[in-house]
């Protein structure tokens, strides 16, 4: 198994009931946008700094030197891979707005 993809499971058992909250919701928002906004934006906001929180574990020894772009790779596989189980986890905090 890959580091990242050891980190995304670590960091779901960790937090198991945030994300299962977070589940909720995130499918809800995504069946009614306008309606579930605050709920959303309320719970990814906890689940953001989850994700901030074991994104820096993961990545925190490469930041520096020859290592950057390496770093950066590992961290957007990280990102990906929290998105192939919440596709609408980049909207956390998109004040979204409909015209009538």
């Amino acid at each position: 198994m890959t580091k990242y993809k050891k980190y995304f499971q670590e960091m779901r058992g960790a937090n198991q009931e945030a994300f299962k909250q977070f589940r909720k919701i995130h499918d809800l928002f995504a069946t009614d946008r306008v309606r579930y906004q605050d709920d959303f934006n309320r719970e990814g906001q906890k689940i953001m700094e989850i994700i901030q929180e074991w994104e820096k574990r993961l990545c925190s020894r490469m930041e520096g030197g020859k290592n950057s772009v390496y770093s950066a790779n590992l961290s957007e596989k990280f990102r990906n891979e929290i998105r192939s189980e919440f596709p609408k986890i980049d909207l956390v905090g998109v004040r979204l707005t409909f015209a009538a």
